[in-house]
């Protein structure tokens, strides 16, 4: 299976790189992942285990991604039911607008893991991935101004 997907967003590209660097965040904002533990991070590498509960597929997975901060982050397993999993997160800094973020997955489950209700469920689990980090970012990041600058709300009237 591949899935790819694309988006334009008014956060810069160190900003949503950090976002979805930060694994141990993930079960806070991802309803499918119920643990996530950070193994290893490094200037060049974060490795975590992961763990997803989805209807009926439950599984576990561990990374070792390369990363090259603010453009790019690979999905790497390095344990897990996946026959193939290959993950590719890139940032494309869109001057003062922001940046477009893409992911493409490619991924096979090792034969007989999986029935075609989990197949399913899976294309729908990460297929729905980018708009999951989109809303973390609405609820967490400061959107850039035209300036590249970031802006947050103009404060509340004062009440008397």
């Amino acid at each position: 299976m591949e899935i790819r997907r694309s988006v334009l967003v008014p956060y810069s590209a160190e900003a949503m790189f950090d976002l979805i660097e930060q694994a141990e965040f993930y079960p806070s904002f991802l309803p499918w992942c119920t643990a996530a533990e950070i193994l290893e991070r490094s200037d060049d590498w974060v490795g975590a285990r992961l763990e997803f509960s989805y209807l009926s597929l439950r599984f576990t997975m561990r990374t070792r991604n390369p990363k090259r901060r603010p453009e790019s982050l690979q999905v790497r397993m390095v344990e897990g039911p996946f026959k193939q999993f290959h993950g590719d997160w890139h940032l494309v800094p869109l001057a003062d607008q922001g940046c477009r973020v893409n992911f493409d997955l490619a991924y096979q489950f090792s034969e007989g893991v999986v029935d075609q209700v989990a197949k399913a469920a899976l294309g729908r689990m990460f297929g729905s991935v980018i708009e999951a980090f989109v809303k973390r970012a609405e609820s967490t990041l400061t959107p850039l101004g035209p300036a590249g600058v970031a802006i947050s709300a103009p404060p509340a009237p004062l009440r008397e």
